[in-house]
């Protein structure tokens, strides 16, 4: 019994350990279960922390910059009210005498600099340039500052609160950027293959500042074969620098003094208005042109050589010394593309005049409407003036990577390639990415079978997603085939025609933070809906002042922008003011009754100064 009763006692203990086997595997999977779900959960706790973390930062963001505004409109306002005062006090207008300067001491060092400040103030009013005096900065400095271009404003306030699908849904969509961001998954796969990716010495050296030679002789064959250049074009022609931004900059520096000016159709790309000002304190002088069409065979804002000729003529006249002129083809904002006979009007036009042309063609891979067909200047047999032709191209448009900044100039001046290339000190492109760039260029069978195809399949897509919602709404605007950009017509959402307006209207997309396109057609049209509605609302109120009914408080309050007041009379000033109310609702939120619980002992003090006979 004694020795049946051992196996038995171990059959028993290996039974009770193959049950308990399978139960502690199953108590080890449910804590590493356990133990993961913790993990996770802490996770979207941290991921929900940084969120609120991110919205709260945003949210005083947004207050500080709504104080920015406020304390904007309080200046104005009081500003206005003191300009009032001054006119009402009796005796105003009247000439105080000057002191005479002692006719021993010099005054050409003072006139000089008066005359300095005067241009540089001249300079600033004329590109909208805040008034800065910091006693840091030099004149020049201070008009940097103080410098806005048309979408400055936009744009710093997008990239403080960017529109992201999953981290913050409520962003802001950039509609006001030309860029092209539908062929990320292209690009990324090619720029990161294996050819890409290889570095030697002089890559990490300082180049010729022209740039590598590998790559201005690849820039010039790319050239050759899309521009359907007649002969192969030079490499020694080529300047490379790190983005066309630059390189206008460059070019108007060496082709224009700071008296001089450059002609150039509007409307066209506002940062070209910052590219030749910052630097060199180059004034455009502006082509108009117009939506109607004038006659058969004509189009919306065509330019013509006779708009040229009487432009220049009156610049001219006016005192104005022009130097060169910019021309955009494909256009940017407008879409066109010029035809060669165009082009060639345009260069003989500026060869009778003796001026320098700057051709940007940075969407010249960009047209995909089949119909249009883009004719470079450097496909003509000959140019009119050679040397005092320039054409310009870089890769953020057309191959979508605005973030690599890379441009080429191509001009048979060599007097002009050198003075860039100076420039180009300053301007390089870095030898890492004047590799990958040449590698690129030389790659015309994946360009032409596979990157050219999808992306203008995906820009006649968007293109005609944008199309078709503009005609929903009702809202004209210019069908074009190339770029990426719609000319569209909102005048009927303006209460009258003023850049005042303009702005209004441009708040009201701000505002609503007008990527993924469909989200941000949604938005324009919620914005141009609602301001419908206020000027339907608007059109009722007035028909009932006309009728003796209106309530004043009904009034529609909304935020705007207008500039700074130079009306010189007491009427101007009244009117600049009523605007300058309903431009805001700075009334509204700083009341009488507010003030008084805000500040109760003040007011009660007021109160009584006021009750005084």
């Amino acid at each position: 019994m004694a020795g049946a009763s051992g196996p038995s006692r171990r059959q028993d203990l290996w039974r009770k350990r193959k049950v308990r086997e399978p139960l502690d595997e199953l108590i080890s999977r449910m804590l590493v279960a356990q133990r993961s779900t913790e993990e996770r959960f802490l996770q979207l706790e941290e991921r929900r922390m940084e969120q609120e973390h991110e919205a709260e930062e945003r949210r005083m963001r947004l207050e500080e910059r709504r104080m920015q505004l406020d304390r904007q409109h309080e200046l104005r306002m009081f500003s206005l009210f003191a300009q009032m005062l001054r006119m009402m006090r009796p005796g105003v207008g009247e000439s105080v005498p000057q002191p005479h300067a002692d006719p021993g001491c010099p005054q050409e060092g003072e006139t000089l600099a008066r005359s300095r400040q005067a241009q540089e103030s001249a300079l600033s009013e004329a590109y909208g340039c805040n008034q800065y005096n910091s006693p840091y900065l030099s004149n020049r400095g201070n008009i940097l500052s103080g410098f806005r271009g048309s979408s400055e404003e936009g744009y710093r306030a997008y990239h403080e609160d960017k529109y992201d699908e999953d981290k913050n849904p409520s962003g802001i969509i950039n509609f006001g950027t030309s860029e092209n961001k539908l062929c990320f998954d292209l690009m990324s796969k090619r720029l990161t293959q294996s050819d890409m990716n290889i570095i030697e010495p002089p890559l990490l050296q300082y180049p010729d500042w022209k740039g590598h030679n590998f790559l201005r002789e690849e820039v010039a064959h790319f050239l050759t074969y899309y521009c359907k250049a007649p002969a192969p074009l030079n490499p020694e022609n080529v300047v490379t620098l790190n983005g066309c931004g630059s390189l206008f900059s460059a070019l108007a520096a060496v082709l224009c003094d700071s008296s001089d000016s450059i002609l150039i159709a509007t409307p066209f790309y506002g940062g070209i208005t910052q590219s030749i000002f910052l630097y060199s304190g180059i004034k455009l002088v502006y082509v108009h042109l117009e939506s109607k069409v004038s006659g058969s065979g004509s189009r919306p804002f065509q330019l013509t050589v006779q708009k040229l000729e009487t432009t220049l003529q009156a610049a001219r006249e006016q005192g104005s010394s022009v130097k060169a002129l910019i021309l955009i083809n494909p256009h940017n904002p407008l879409g066109d593309v010029y035809s060669a006979s165009e082009m060639l009007e345009f260069l003989e036009f500026a060869k009778r005049h003796s001026l320098h042309v700057i051709v940007d063609e940075i969407y010249m891979l960009s047209v995909f409407d089949e119909s249009a067909t883009f004719h470079s200047v450097l496909s003509l047999e000959k140019l009119p003036d050679p040397q005092r032709t320039h054409v310009m191209w870089g890769i953020s448009k057309d191959f979508a990577v605005s973030g690599i900044r890379f441009g080429t100039l191509y001009s048979q001046n060599q007097d002009v390639c050198n003075g860039v290339a100076s420039l180009c000190y300053f301007h390089g492109v870095c030898g890492t990415v004047q590799f990958k760039m040449a590698q690129l260029l030389r790659d015309r069978d994946w360009i032409n079978q596979v990157y050219l195809r999808v992306n203008h399949a995906r820009l006649r897509a968007a293109q005609a997603y944008v199309a078709e919602e503009l005609r929903a709404l009702g809202v004209p605007f210019l069908n074009r085939g190339a770029g990426f950009f719609i000319w569209i017509d909102f005048r009927k959402y303006l209460r009258a025609p003023t850049f005042e307006e303009e702005v209004a209207l441009w708040r009201h997309f701000l505002d609503n933070k007008t990527h993924r396109l469909q989200l941000g057609v949604q938005r324009i049209r919620k914005v141009l809906e609602g301001r419908e509605r206020e000027m339907q609302a608007e059109a009722q109120r007035s028909k009932q002042v006309e009728e003796g009914k209106a309530d004043s408080t009904d009034e529609v309050i909304y935020v705007s922008s207008h500039r700074e007041p130079s009306g010189s009379s007491l009427g101007d000033l009244i009117m600049q003011l009523q605007n300058q109310m309903r431009s805001s609702d700075w009334l509204q939120r700083n009341t009488a009754e507010g003030f008084a619980q805000q500040n109760p002992e003040v007011y009660q003090v007021y109160s009584k100064f006021m009750s005084k006979p």
